[in-house]
């Protein structure tokens, strides 16, 4: 980085030169600026405010690994913890080439939000690894997320903080983090810690409905939209960004009540039929060629193109900030159910609400994984099994609970929804600090 001193410098030497453009917001600027909207609107307790303002701690590590041909690779993994007030910290591990730790700060915090707006006993967490899995074996992926466990240490633990899978991992990754994890802790306290980490195969002690709870809870929240509004979903129209997990089961689930998915989008491109895209047969077809595009019953088309598809619901269900100041524009629907964390920034929300589109926010509509990933622990806690049609019943009684105080929140403060989730998350965690004081 350049000494301040030798900065004004140059700009001395060179009074004519450009300033350069600034920079890019970042996803935790997005989060800031949030953040600071609902507390200005609820006028949080100034001192609670500098505490959630600030990560608890931001773990970085670097690790060797011997890939398969012998030579070794330098890793660089992260886990940020945002705040732990009412419960272990719990967030996903996601392993992607872009992960730095501006994005994992945002999405640890957001993580609090959830747990918060949900009412289940958990703080805020969530890391990563810099790496595209795509170039890695198998075997390649074992090692490094062995080594990664390894040098997270007691960083993780059952009852401090609990991972789970997030972009790019799965029940794999997740069995191989128990296994590690479990060796390197004494051998009477292994098969109490078992829940050092959620959406493990159910063999291993998983929970049935994990693999797409995400997604069932998108449609719960969309199904509860929908009767709100005295909206019919049988033969809505709707488009999904990201058929990944998430992305996939929403399609799934929604095809049940007779809605029609017309375009689908993922990072090899987007294609479109306006008669209908059969749900079942994509998921298939992406399961077996790995992509969305090639599937011979949709037209190919491109990214604004399928921006400006004409439907009633639109399902953000990739990556961060899709939904721009310079996208949103493009919109033609009148629902965003955000499956994704941080598909919206602040200036293209500013656009929806102006045009009237509704939005779903992601701290509430895609918070199905984490409550499910409570349900997993509370079972690997009890020594119990859930059939699926309990945790189903469950997951609906959570997240709907959630989707009604956020409502009447909006309500009550006449703001935006994504205001209003974070007010609600605020609140709880306001009361809870009030409570219990800060130590000393």
């Amino acid at each position: 980085m350049m000494r301040e001193d030798v900065a004004v410098k140059e700009q001395v030497a060179r009074p004519r030169e450009k300033l350069a453009p600034p920079q890019k917001k970042s996803l935790y600027d997005n989060v800031v600026r949030q953040f600071s909207k609902a507390a200005d609107l609820m006028q949080l307790d100034p001192d609670i405010r500098k505490i959630l303002g600030r990560t608890t701690n931001e773990i970085v590590v670097a690790f060797p690994v011997k890939m398969d041909d012998g030579r070794i690779e330098m890793f660089t993994g992260y886990r940020v913890q945002h705040n732990n007030v009412l419960g272990p910290f719990k967030g996903g591990l996601r392993y992607h080439p872009l992960v730095e730790i501006d994005e994992v700060r945002a999405l640890a915090t957001w993580m609090t939000w959830k747990s918060a707006i949900t009412n289940i006993p958990f703080g805020g967490a969530k890391g990563g690894i810099q790496l595209d899995p795509c170039s890695c074996s198998s075997r390649e992926l074992e090692h490094i997320t062995r080594r990664f466990t390894f040098a997270l240490g007691n960083n993780i633990g059952p009852e401090y903080d609990i991972p789970a899978p997030d972009v790019n991992t799965n029940s794999q990754i997740m069995a191989w983090i128990v296994d590690t994890y479990l060796s390197t802790i004494p051998p009477h306290e292994r098969q109490a810690s078992v829940h050092v980490v959620t959406g493990k195969p159910v063999e291993l002690g998983g929970s049935l409905g994990r693999d797409k709870a995400t997604g069932q809870g998108v449609v719960f929240t969309i199904e509860q939209w929908a009767k709100d509004k005295g909206f019919d979903l049988k033969g809505a129209t709707y488009t999904v960004q990201g058929f990944g997990n998430v992305g996939s089961w929403v399609a799934r689930l929604l095809k049940p009540h007779g809605s029609k998915l017309i375009a689908v989008e993922d990072v090899t491109g987007a294609i479109s039929n306006s008669k209908g895209i059969d749900p079942e047969e994509l998921t298939s077809y992406v399961q077996e060629h790995g992509r969305v595009s090639g599937y011979p019953k949709g037209s190919p088309i491109d990214h604004e193109t399928f921006l400006r598809t004409k439907a009633d619901i639109f399902i953000p269900a990739a990556l961060e900030n899709q939904i721009t100041g310079s996208t949103a524009p493009l919109l033609n629907v009148k629902l965003v159910a955000e499956g994704a964390n941080g598909p919206t920034n602040p200036d293209g929300e500013e656009v929806l609400q102006q045009r009237g589109i509704e939005v779903i926010p992601d701290i509430l509509c895609n918070s199905g994984g984490v409550i499910v990933s409570y349900f997993e622990w509370l079972q690997n806690k009890r020594s119990e099994f859930w059939d699926l049609e309990e945790v189903d019943a469950k997951l609906h009684k959570k997240i709907i609970d959630g989707y009604q105080r956020v409502r009447d929140t909006a309500r009550s403060f006449n703001t935006d929804w994504r205001t209003a989730a974070y007010i609600v998350a605020l609140s709880r965690l306001e009361t809870v600090y009030k409570e219990r004081g800060i130590f000393p």
